[in-house]
């Protein structure tokens, strides 16, 4: 990686994160499962919308081995219209204080890029993780409610909203691009104060299926931060469209996608299918370990 220094002041390895006054050990890669409490996400919206849907949900992730439970209330899916604020509380308040009241124990991250939904959860649940699909984008308050209230911030990079980030996304050169952002938001983030902080390119977000399989292939390229990796490409566009077959028939292209992620030095796969994920981790760990 020529074109971006390792600079020490700003990247140095983390391999824990602190999240609610626990420490959370990231030397082994872990499994974020997907909670969407939205009616129409791409793959499973309208499952998971009454109480006993979500408790069944989340317990299903915990007991497959999911070490988050990353909540959703508004589909981020490209051509998604963005929800009123109001709407988004509604959907996701509810959800996150049920899960939290039956597995307090549980990792929880809510998957919002609204500093107004970032206050209002934290209040009612205290500590998760903060999955901002815009990078700090779309919210200018963004990164200042973050550090205030000393939570895990997941960094995402997305080229536009939903509903206009397909439209022919262009790239020089699309991991430079994506790297020479997530530095420029790192080292805000850094100023403020902000630890805990993980990296993911945006599989998916304001790119082609080509552009999403160079980013995978060159995944080392943001070892640089020194800093978790997180991938999501469960049952993604990259797969379906690339194999002819629909996002329900995409778990097998799931899985190879995210061998290859683990192999490439992903930290965190943030799934539907938990249990795959799980075994597939166990998997290449177990190479890995052989191979030492």
């Amino acid at each position: 990686m020529l074109f971006l220094k390792n600079d020490k002041s700003f990247y140095k390895k983390k391999s824990s994160l602190n999240l609610n006054g626990k420490l959370i050990n990231l030397n082994a890669p872990m499994v974020m499962g997907i909670l969407n409490v939205t009616p129409d996400s791409f793959y499973d919206g309208g499952v998971y919308i009454t109480e006993s849907a979500i408790k069944k949900r989340a317990a299903q992730i915990i007991d497959e081995g999911g070490q988050f439970i990353d909540i959703g209330a508004m589909s981020t899916k490209p051509g998604a219209v963005e929800i009123s604020l109001q709407e988004e509380l509604d959907r996701l308040l509810p959800a996150v204080k049920t899960v939290r009241a039956e597995f307090p124990e549980a990792s929880l991250s809510v998957d919002t890029y609204r500093s107004e939904v970032v206050n209002a959860v934290y209040t009612e649940i205290g500590g998760f993780i903060v999955n901002d699909i815009s990078g700090g984008t779309f919210d200018t308050n963004m990164f200042e409610a973050v550090a205030k209230l000393h939570l895990p911030y997941i960094l995402m990079h997305s080229k536009g909203k939903s509903d206009k980030m397909q439209n022919l996304p262009i790239y020089e050169d699309v991991v430079k691009e994506v790297v020479l952002f997530l530095s420029t938001q790192v080292q805000k983030l850094r100023r403020l104060g902000v630890c805990d902080i993980i990296i993911d390119p945006g599989f998916g977000f304001g790119k082609t299926v080509d552009h999403n399989f160079e980013i995978l292939n060159r995944l080392d390229a943001f070892k640089i931060f020194e800093l978790p990796v997180l991938v999501g490409v469960s049952r993604k566009t990259m797969i379906w469209r690339t194999l002819d077959i629909s996002p329900e028939e995409s778990l097998n292209g799931t899985t190879v996608l995210n061998t290859l992620a683990l192999s490439g030095g992903c930290d965190i796969l943030r799934v539907h299918d938990v249990k795959a994920a799980v075994e597939t981790i166990k998997l290449v760990s177990k190479i890995k370990s052989i191979a030492k």
